[in-house]
C-alpha cells in the first residue's frame, strides 16, 4: 500500500513511466545530433543551411561568384545611367570643390546607380566590406537578389571556384565614372566600375560602358574577356590623361620623350585604362601610357588597376610604389599605368612630375 493510504494505479504507473521514458529519449537524442553534427553526420539546418559547414562557408567567398556579381552589379548600374541620361532630367547637384577647384558633381545617375551596385553587392556578400563613392541610406533596406549564375564566359575562363576570407575582402564602387562628361554629354568616357581586393591587393576589375554596352573584366591568376594590343610605343608613347590638367603633363612628357609624343586628353579613369587595352569599341580612343599627376579616388583606379595587373600590366604612383586598397580612400602620388612596357624604367624617366602635379 502507498504513504498515506493512496493507491496507485497499474494504468497510472505505466503512463508516468512512459512519460519519462519519452523525455529521456528526446533530451538524449538532441544531445546525439548536437555531437553528429560536430563531425558533419547531421542533416539540414531549418532553411536548408548545413550546420558546421555554413559556419565554416560564412567565414569564406568565392572570387568567381564575386567576378559575376561584379559584372551584374556594373550591368545594372549602368542601366540606371544610360535611363537617366537619355531622359535628359539629370537633377545635377555639387558635392563642393575638387583639391584642383573644379566642381564635384553629382547626378541622379550617380545616385541610382550607386543604390543598384551597392544593395546587388551587400545583399550576395553581407559579410566584405564594401567603399563606394556615393553616399549610402541607411535607412534605405532595399535587398536585390542574385540567381546564383555564373555566366558561361566566366566558367570558361575560371573553372574552379576561389576562396578567400570574407574579412581580407574590399570591394570599390564606382557607380558613375567622368560625371562631369556625362552632364557634357560626352558619353563615351562614362564607364561604372567595381573592384575586389584582397588583403590591398586588387585582385578582380570590371569596366562596364553603358552607352556602348561593352565590359571589360579580369581577375589576376584567374582569367579575362580582354587583352593588351600586340604592340606600344615605348619612344614616342601616346599619353592619355585627364582632360583638366592635360597642359601640366604635356610640357613634362614633351621634355621626356620628346616632340613626336602626343596627349590625349580624356574623361574618367576606367575609359583611360581601357585606351591601353585592344577593346573592340570604335567610341574608344588608343593611348600606349595613361599618367595622372593629382589626388586621385581609389574607387576610379582600383578596378583598372586588377584588370591591368591580370593581363601583365601595372598600375603605380608615379615614383613607382604599388597601391593599397585599404585605409584611405584616396591616393597622393599620381598615377602610371603601363602594360607591355619596362615600367621601372618609365618611373625613372618621370623623376619631376610628381612634383610638377603638386604644385
Amino acid at each position: 500500500m502507498a504513504p498515506m493510504g493512496i493507491r496507485l494505479s497499474p494504468l497510472g504507473v505505466a503512463v508516468f513511466c512512459l512519460l519519462g521514458l519519452g523525455v529521456l529519449y528526446h533530451l538524449y537524442s538532441g544531445f546525439l545530433a548536437g555531437r553528429f553534427s560536430l563531425f558533419g553526420l547531421g542533416g539540414e539546418l531549418g532553411g536548408g543551411a548545413a550546420g558546421p559547414a555554413a559556419v565554416a562557408d560564412a567565414g569564406t567567398v568565392d572570387l568567381r561568384e564575386m567576378l559575376a556579381v561584379s559584372v551584374l552589379a556594373a550591368v545594372r548600374g549602368g542601366d540606371e545611367v544610360r535611363r537617366v541620361r537619355e531622359s535628359n532630367v539629370l537633377h545635377e547637384k555639387s558635392k563642393g570643390k575638387t583639391r584642383e577647384g573644379a566642381e564635384d558633381k553629382m547626378t541622379s545617375g550617380d545616385v541610382l546607380s550607386n543604390r543598384k551596385m551597392f544593395y546587388l553587392l551587400k545583399t550576395a556578400f553581407p559579410s566584405v566590406q564594401i567603399n563606394t563613392e556615393e553616399h549610402v541610406d541607411a535607412n534605405d533596406k532595399e535587398v536585390i537578389l542574385w540567381d546564383h549564375k555564373i555566366p558561361e564566359d566566366i566558367l570558361k575562363e575560371i573553372t574552379t571556384p576561389k576562396e578567400v576570407p570574407a574579412e581580407s575582402v574590399t570591394v570599390w564602387i564606382d557607380p558613375l565614372d567622368a560625371t562631369q562628361e556625362y552632364t557634357e554629354d560626352l558619353r563615351k568616357y562614362v564607364t561604372t566600375m567595381v573592384c575586389v581586393a584582397v588583403n590591398g591587393k586588387p585582385v578582380l576589375g570590371v569596366i562596364h560602358k553603358p552607352f556602348s554596352e561593352y565590359t571589360a573584366w579580369a581577375m589576376v591568376d584567374g582569367g579575362s574577356n580582354v587583352k593588351a594590343r600586340s604592340s606600344y610605343s615605348e619612344k614616342t608613347p601616346k599619353i592619355i590623361v585627364s582632360r583638366s590638367h592635360s597642359g601640366m603633363v604635356k610640357q613634362v612628357a614633351l621634355q621626356t620623350f620628346g616632340n613626336q609624343t602626343a596627349i590625349i586628353p580624356a574623361g574618367g579613369a576606367g575609359y583611360k585604362v581601357l585606351a591601353l587595352l585592344d577593346v573592340p569599341d570604335k567610341t574608344q580612343e588608343k593611348a600606349d601610357l595613361y599618367i595622372h599627376v593629382t589626388y586621385i579616388k581609389k574607387w576610379d583606379i582600383c578596378a583598372g588597376n586588377a584588370i591591368l595587373k591580370a593581363l601583365g600590366g601595372h598600375m603605380t604612383t608615379l615614383s613607382g610604389e604599388e597601391i593599397s586598397y585599404t585605409g584611405s580612400d584616396g591616393i597622393e602620388g599620381g598615377l602610371l599605368a603601363s602594360i607591355k612596357m619596362n615600367h621601372q624604367a618609365l618611373v625613372r624617366k618621370l623623376p619631376d612630375l610628381e612634383k610638377t602635379g603638386h604644385k
